[in-house]
C-alpha cells in the first residue's frame, strides 16, 4: 500500500513538471526545434536580449502591472484585515469574509466579462475614448489580489497580543503609532506573504486581463496571440527565466512561513 501511494505520487508529479522540464531543456536546443534536441547553446537566451523586443516589452508590462497591482492590494488588503479584525458583531464579520472570498470562487471568466461590462458602461457614462486601458486592468488585478492579502494578514491579527496596542498607548503612542511599531512588526510575516502571492496571481493572470486590458499587452496575452503559428524558443527560454523567478518567491514564501509558525510555536510555550 505504501508503495502504491508513493508511485501515485510519482505519476502526479510527472505529469505536474515534465511540461516545464521539457520547456526548460528545449530553452537551451541549438536549433529551432521543439521536438529533436540537437545540442546544448545559450543561442535563444542571447536571441530574447538581443532581438526579443515584443517579448521583453509585454515582460515589463507585466512587471509594472504586477508590482503595482500587489503593492496597492497589499496596503488596501492591510487596512482591510484590520478593520475586520476590529469588527464586534460575528455576522458582520462573516458576512465581510464571504464577499471577500467570492473572487476567489468565482470562476474567472464571469469576473472578466463582468468587470469588463462595468468599465464600458462607466467609460459610456463618462464618454471616453477607450472604455478599457491600463487603469481598467489595474483595477481588475487589484480586486483578485486583495483577498489573499485579507487572508494571510487576518490569522497574524488573530495571533497578535490584543493588549499589545494599549500597552505601547500606555508608553506613550498616538493609536496610530501604537499600530506602525507594535502591531505592524508582529503581522509583517503575513503581509509579505500576501504580497509575493498578489505578485505571482497578477504575474500569471490571463482570462481576466484579456477582458479588461484594452491596448495595454502583458506576456500571457501576448503567448497567447502567438500559439496561432509555431512559436520559437525564445519564448521558451523567457517561461524558463520567469519559472525560477517564480520557484524562488515560491521558496522565499514557504521559508517566511515555517519561520513564521516556529515564532509562533515558541511564543505558545
Amino acid at each position: 500500500m505504501s508503495k502504491l501511494r508513493w508511485i501515485f505520487i510519482g505519476i502526479i508529479l510527472i505529469l505536474l513538471y515534465a511540461p516545464i522540464i521539457v520547456m526548460i531543456v528545449f530553452s537551451f536546443n541549438e536549433a529551432n526545434s521543439t521536438s529533436i534536441f540537437e545540442g546544448f547553446s545559450l543561442r535563444w537566451y542571447k536571441d530574447l536580449f538581443q532581438y526579443g523586443g515584443d517579448l521583453l516589452g509585454a515582460l515589463r508590462n507585466t512587471l509594472v502591472l504586477a508590482v503595482l497591482s500587489s503593492v496597492i492590494s497589499t496596503v488596501l488588503g492591510t487596512v482591510a484585515a484590520v478593520g475586520i479584525s476590529k469588527m464586534k458583531k460575528a455576522w458582520v464579520k462573516s458576512s465581510v469574509m464571504s464577499v471577500t472570498n467570492i473572487p476567489l470562487m468565482n470562476p474567472e471568466v464571469v469576473t472578466g466579462i463582468s468587470m469588463m461590462l462595468m468599465f464600458v458602461f462607466v467609460g459610456k457614462m463618462l464618454d471616453l475614448a477607450n472604455s478599457v486601458n491600463f487603469f481598467t486592468i489595474l483595477i481588475a488585478h487589484i480586486t483578485f489580489g486583495l483577498p489573499y492579502v485579507i487572508l494571510n494578514v487576518l490569522p497574524r491579527l488573530r495571533s497578535t497580543d490584543k493588549h499589545l496596542t494599549e500597552a505601547a498607548m500606555d508608553l506613550g503612542c498616538t493609536p496610530v503609532q501604537a499600530f506602525f511599531k507594535a502591531v505592524l512588526p508582529s503581522i509583517t510575516p503575513g503581509i509579505i506573504v500576501g504580497f509575493i502571492m498578489a505578485f505571482t496571481m497578477s504575474l500569471d493572470d490571463f482570462v481576466i486581463s484579456y477582458f479588461t486590458n484594452g491596448t495595454y499587452q502583458t506576456l500571457p496575452l501576448l503567448i497567447y496571440s502567438m500559439t496561432r503559428k509555431p512559436m520559437k524558443p525564445d519564448v521558451y527560454a523567457l517561461e524558463s527565466i520567469m519559472f525560477l523567478i517564480i520557484l524562488v518567491l515560491m521558496i522565499l514564501l514557504n521559508v517566511i512561513q515555517n519561520d513564521d509558525k516556529k515564532k509562533g510555536a515558541r511564543l505558545k510555550k
